[in-house]
């Protein structure tokens, strides 16, 4: 167990550069598993869920080796075999289930343990079995594993009952090597899922419809090696932006895809939040005044990401009015607001969605715990502008999204250190 000790009410200043996707980089990562040959994945993000993918390949018997700071030779030859899976690690992350797609289109036959990952809210399975069997795998489970097979996979029009970034993303792995044609209606278009389609078509794969919500997938019968950079995070971009915002810092965000971010940076804008966009990257800049918005409202993508529902909210302690926050995907997601409340916030959780929160209202230091990865986040956000000094508890969770978040906080200013 880890924790942040934390002397806030210091604008962050300076400048930050944003690293890889997260979202993008494991499932990029399974898909190898798709093909015998060599692949190179280059912009890496060195975070605990991304490591954890990479030690589970090799668990598996994919050979890997690093060829540059965040560029990896991957290569799952004759030698991969899933029943030498590290079920452990499996059962540590969420993003596990991205293993279900390529493991069977390659191979068929195979179990796998239910997954982990943070408590955020009931992500049932179903709608990836759903999509599955609808291409002929057949599905049980016991008590800890999944178990899986199909002897062929047919191509067909499949309707996912909900926007489900990782069904799709499993369901289009599946897909490439399907026979005949596979239609995905109600697709993901999130960022990551593009970035994932863009790998797989470099592989060989026959995919169209990046960024609309009806993909289709002309399967083959083999993928090739390929080599792919993995685009920059804009989860952590927002994180950085709000963060600067929230201290009243004068920050320079580099390396960033500002149209992934177009909903956040209107939302900003109507809050007063000051700052000027070039080219790939973005410079906030201090501020007097933050206005309330009326909602801040999480939808999929292009919508405001639900991983930034939270900083959001710390960003409307300290804003003029009433705004409601309203998680649309996950229920579990608000139990940070308590914590808000420990340090000064005047915040109400209306149901297991919804927030209302009133400002502006000064933060004070406090001992807080981190629920999930985006909810740590959060709370090191609260505690930068907070007057005094902030434990916060259970600060691993943040590791599985952010890289050395404390490191680039200090490069800003930030009184920050970690302790076991």
């Amino acid at each position: 167990m880890q924790k942040f000790i934390i002397n806030g009410g210091k604008p962050l200043s300076g400048k930050v550069d944003i690293k890889g996707a997260k979202n993008a980089a494991t499932p990029i990562l399974s898909a190898t598993l798709l093909t015998k040959e060599e692949c190179f994945i280059d912009n890496i993000p060195l975070v605990v869920d991304v490591l954890k993918m990479i030690e589970i390949l090799e668990s598996m018997g994919v050979e890997t080796e690093w060829v540059g700071e965040r560029k990896l030779r991957v290569k799952a030859g004759e030698n991969v075999d899933p029943e030498k899976m590290d079920f452990s690690l499996v059962g540590q992350m969420r993003s596990s289930i991205l293993l279900l797609g390529s493991l069977l289109a390659r191979f068929k036959k195979f179990k796998i343990k239910h997954p982990g990952g943070c408590i955020i809210g009931a992500r049932p399975v179903g709608i990836h079995f759903d999509a599955l069997e609808a291409l002929g795998a057949e599905i049980t489970q016991d008590g800890d594993f999944y178990y899986l097979k199909a002897d062929r996979l047919i191509g067909k029009e499949i309707i996912l009952k909900e926007f489900s970034v990782t069904a799709t993303e499993n369901l289009m792995m599946a897909a490439t090597l399907a026979e005949g044609t596979t239609t995905i209606k109600i697709a993901a278009i999130e960022p990551h899922v593009q970035d994932l389609a863009r790998f797989l078509n470099k592989m060989g794969a026959k995919i169209k419809g990046l960024g609309i919500h009806t993909i289709q997938i002309h399967g083959v019968k083999k993928l090739r090696g390929a080599e792919h950079k993995i685009i920059p995070d804009p989860i952590e971009a927002g994180t950085f932006i709000i963060a600067a915002a929230a201290t009243k810092g004068n920050t320079e965000i580099n390396n960033i895809n500002l149209r992934e971010l177009d909903l956040v940076l209107e939302k900003l804008k109507e809050m007063g939040v000051s700052f000027e966009i070039k080219k790939d990257k973005i410079i906030v800049k201090p501020l007097s005044k933050l206005n309330a918005v009326r909602k801040i409202e999480t939808r999929t993508y292009p919508g405001v990401p639900t991983d930034l529902q939270a900083p959001f909210a710390v960003l409307a302690t300290q804003a003029e009015g009433t705004t409601l926050v309203h998680d649309t995907m996950y229920e579990g997601r608000l139990a940070y607001i308590n914590e808000l409340n420990k340090m000064g916030a005047n915040a109400v959780i209306c149901d297991p969605h919804r927030a209302l929160i009133t400002g502006p209202t000064p933060l004070h230091g406090q001992n807080i715990t981190s629920f999930d990865l985006r909810s740590g986040a959060t709370l090191i956000i609260a505690a930068l502008l907070a007057k005094g000094q902030s434990v916060i508890e259970k600060v691993e969770q943040v590791d599985r999204g952010y890289e050395k978040i404390e490191e680039k906080l200090r490069d800003l200013g930030a009184d920050i250190k970690r302790e076991k």
